[in-house]
């Protein structure tokens, strides 16, 4: 194998190496982020933002979707976040002076991180078909673009209308209302590409596709198992109630292929004991096979049903249905097979069971390491399963905890965000604005792709996000998102997707969580919902990036009323005046808001209602808490191959990365590494330092291969490889998805390791 790196980039090819960490936070988080916030923002600024984060009064986090517990910190914010919030509230700018010096093509030659970098954008920016530069453009001028491309389709249906998880309940209510009246259900959002899921197999089996907790019944359980999650990179926030739940006599089991170091020691920032010596926050690590979960929770439930008293008999004769053909089908799991798919010792499924048995509360978390696999669906129904036969669903202390990333993908979708609407929404939607939504089912995301590249779809409209770096097989989506006639992106920054366009494209800069927000009635708020339910109020306070910025609501007010004029009955022109009004029609749309503008000015907000959690009750089409019966599967590895997980490092949000480190890994100045375990390595006759290829191989026969990766020996899982996206996003065709979600499965690619070409 090269041992030197293939030719490229300096900084980002050549990355250092040292042992990795085996604790999270403490003195290096707090000079790391300062040192960060500083850089972006200034001494002055990064005090007087960082100290509104998650306040009452302030605003919400755009770094991932963990609640804001009741007493909250002065500093309610985690390394990760105040990231995020330096991004966000950066001195830099981007300004039409530098599209004039980089052309489209110069742009598509950098590297994400050097995108970010450069800054917030100031004007509207339009390329005109066959130009090399965006050039400014009016506010006027680009909604008359926007319109002319959606009148001249043949169908509102090649239309996309796209959604990142950032955007608040009010722009996102507007943005599926515009949709709809325009005449289409294609609202691909981040969802798709990350937690459907665990919507899927939530509604299927209990009713409701959210989560069943509030942070309060972490601190009451008896046993937490975080499966599939990286708390300490993804949702740092996390340790402290992790920490708090342990305080109370929690115990708690990681499941992961990868030692993590949050998961392992939490020195808490915000407290001298933790700063000094921590808390040790995993009480049993299973160090899993890649996608072997459902396995796993399969043969939990077996030995549970072959326990003595261990079923709560009563919970599963008056809740559930289904129960005797998958007790039938659970009974069918045998050690050795669960063995051979998790690559587990028999001695800590054993321990893992003991302390089941001896929790009467019991919560399970999860994240990207469950959802995204062929089989993600069944994984979430067997740990439902799993929670049902002891009773722990609708039992304070006790439920089911997907673990959102996006600060408000979990309100996107409450907000009607979604390409198959219930048609209740739809018929609500109908009687309060007056107008016949579609009813047919519209595009997720990969079939959003597959519509581009086959020219069944012309135009693509992303509020948010960074669409081409966030889907599968880059090479595929790039090639897609070029045959549309226009592209328009509602973004505060620059990223990958500007570069990679259609004939036409719109860059419109919006404003961010951190902005005051004018409008017309006086200083407006929105809102968001958290992973766990909870909607409250975010308020910006600084001034906007530029003067040339609109907010998100407006943006889609103005685009209504341009394109839908006379024949809309919608108040556009009220909405964008006062956002008010738009949680008004909220709370007559959407179950759940009653009384939205008096209870969200509240401090702390309130919680939607949730059925299972607060009544037991389960509005499933049985009436009742589903068990299910998959069969069980694992991904199947051939000779000489390594099983592939997509992941970020620790510099890193989605695919907006902040810097080039993963402390806790190891990793500095790079980010195209392997992490290999080293007996795979040399069984493999790769060394430590040297730099392959990936090579991806699927059952299309089509070779993906993502060049230049220096092999970094880790204690991952045999058999099992992991390297960060959206670099590894090439690996993973379009194609491979999880059933019933389709969701793509970044987290179970079979790859090659080949030599890199060296200089």
């Amino acid at each position: 194998m090269a041992s030197k790196p293939p030719k490229g980039d300096p900084v980002q090819d050549a990355p250092q190496v040292a042992e990795p960490k085996h604790a999270a936070a403490g003195l290096p988080a707090i000079g790391h982020t300062l040192r960060v916030a500083q850089r972006q923002m200034g001494v002055k600024r990064t005090a007087l933002t960082l100290l509104r984060v998650n306040q009452k009064d302030g605003f919400d986090c755009p770094g991932c979707a963990w609640p804001e517990p009741e007493h909250r910190h002065t500093a309610e914010f985690c390394e990760n976040g105040a990231k995020a919030v330096a991004e966000e509230a950066t001195l830099r700018r981007v300004t039409p002076e530098f599209f004039a010096a980089h052309s489209v093509a110069d742009l598509a030659t950098r590297s994400g991180y050097w995108l970010g970098q450069q800054g917030r954008l100031t004007h509207p920016m339009y390329l005109p078909e066959g130009g090399e530069h965006y050039e400014p453009v009016t506010w006027e001028r680009a909604f008359d673009i926007v319109a002319e491309e959606l009148t001249a389709l043949d169908s509102p249906d090649e239309a996309l209308f796209y959604t990142s998880g950032r955007t608040s309940n009010e722009a996102a209510f507007l943005y599926q209302l515009f949709a709809r009246e325009f005449g289409t259900n294609n609202l691909p959002d981040c969802s798709n590409m990350c937690h459907e899921s665990s919507g899927s197999a939530l509604n299927e089996t209990i009713g409701v596709g959210k989560g069943s907790v509030l942070l309060e019944d972490l601190y009451k359980a008896d046993l937490i198992i975080v499966a599939g999650q990286n708390p300490g990179t993804n949702h740092p926030r996390m340790l402290s109630a992790l920490e708090k739940a342990k305080a109370g006599g929690a115990r708690v089991i990681t499941v992961n292929p990868l030692p993590e170091a949050g998961m392992e020691r939490f020195k808490n920032p915000q407290t001298p004991q933790g700063m000094l010596k921590g808390a040790a926050l995993t009480d049993l690590f299973l160090q899993i096979r890649i996608g072997g979960d459902q396995a796993l929770f399969r043969l939990l439930n077996k030995l549970i049903l072959d326990t003595e008293g261990a079923v709560d008999e009563e919970f599963v004769r008056e809740h559930t249905h289904g129960y005797e053909e998958f007790a039938a089908a659970a009974r069918d799991a045998d050690w050795d097979g669960t063995l051979a798919a998790t690559g587990l010792d028999r001695e800590v499924i054993e321990r893992a069971l003991k302390m089941v048995l001896d929790s009467e509360r019991t919560i399970v978390c999860w994240a990207m390491g469950l959802t995204q696999h062929k089989h993600a669906v069944p994984t979430i129904r067997e740990i439902v399963n799993f929670l049902l036969l002891r009773g722990n669903i609708g039992r304070p202390g006790a439920g089911v905890c997907p673990v959102r990333g996006h600060s408000n993908v979990q309100g996107d979708r409450t907000m009607g965000i979604f390409e198959r609407p219930a048609p209740a929404f739809l018929d609500a939607l109908e009687k309060e604005f007056g107008f016949a939504p579609p009813r047919e089912h519209g595009l997720d995301v990969v079939r959003a792709i597959r519509a581009m590249r086959d020219d069944k779809a012309k135009v693509f409209f992303a509020m948010g996000g960074n669409f081409v770096s966030a889907s599968p097989d880059t090479e595929v989506t790039e090639a897609a998102m070029r045959r549309a006639r226009l592209t328009v992106h509602v973004s505060t920054k620059l990223n990958r997707s500007h570069a990679v366009t259609g004939a036409r494209a719109l860059i419109l800069p919006t404003l961010g969580r951190t902005e005051r927000d004018l409008q017309a009635s006086g200083e407006q708020f929105v809102t968001v919902e958290d992973s766990m339910g909870m909607v409250h109020a975010s308020r910006g306070r600084l001034e906007p990036a530029s003067p040339h910025l609109l907010s998100e609501p407006a943006i889609v007010c103005r685009l209504a009323r341009r394109v839908l004029g006379e024949r809309s009955r919608v108040p556009w022109e009220e909405f964008e005046k006062d956002y008010a009004a738009i949680r008004d029609r909220i709370e007559r749309v959407v179950p759940g808001f009653e009384n939205f503008n008096v209870r969200v000015a509240e401090p702390g907000g309130f919680a939607l209602p949730h059925a299972p959690r607060d009544e037991r009750r389960f509005p499933t089409a049985t009436g009742k808490a589903n068990f299910t019966a998959a069969p069980v599967e694992y991904p199947e590895l051939p000779e000489g191959r390594l099983l592939l997980q997509t992941l970020r490092s620790h510099d890193q949000y989605n695919t907006t990365i902040y810097g080039l480190d993963d402390r806790y890994r190891g990793i500095r100045n790079g980010r195209r590494v392997v992490l290999v375990n080293p007996e795979d390595a040399r069984a493999l006759g790769v060394a430590d330092g040297s730099y392959v290829d990936l090579v991806s191989e699927w059952k299309d026969g089509v070779e993906r291969r993502a060049p230049g990766f220096r092999v970094v020996a880790y204690p991952t899982a045999r058999g099992c490889a992991a390297a960060y996206y959206p670099e590894t996003n090439v690996l993973v065709p379009l194609d491979a998805t999880a059933d019933t979600s389709n969701t793509p499965a970044s987290k179970s690619v079979v790859v090659r390791l080949e030599q890199s070409a060296t200089d």
